[in-house]
Order: C-alpha cells, then sequence, then structure tokens
C-alpha cells in the first residue's frame, strides 16, 4: 500500500504540490491523469525517492 499524507512540493515560488493526500491500496490499478505542469511526475519522482518532498 502507498499512503500519501499533506505532500507538498514546490521549485521557487512554483507550488506544483499543495497538501496532497492520496491511498493506493495493495494489488489495486490507478491511473494517474491531467493537464502538463500539474505535478504527475513530480509525484512519482518523490515516491521514488528522486526529489525530496518539502518539509511543512
Amino acid at each position: 500500500m502507498i499512503e500519501i499524507k499533506d505532500l507538498c512540493k514546490s521549485f521557487g515560488q512554483n507550488m506544483v504540490l499543495n497538501n496532497l493526500n492520496c491511498n493506493i491500496k495493495t494489488g489495486s490499478i490507478y491511473g494517474l491523469v491531467g493537464s502538463n505542469g500539474t505535478g504527475k511526475s513530480t509525484l512519482l519522482r518523490i515516491i521514488n525517492n528522486i526529489y525530496k518532498k518539502d518539509s511543512r
């Protein structure tokens, strides 16, 4: 299971993820969709420890 609570990430003054909450249950299949620049890749990079989340 992946649990995300109050995740925030910004690059300079640009807030990309603001208090994101999500639970992904084991064995489930989810899709991650959205417009360009909405933080999809940033979220996946944080989950995979490529980026560090902002401390809050």
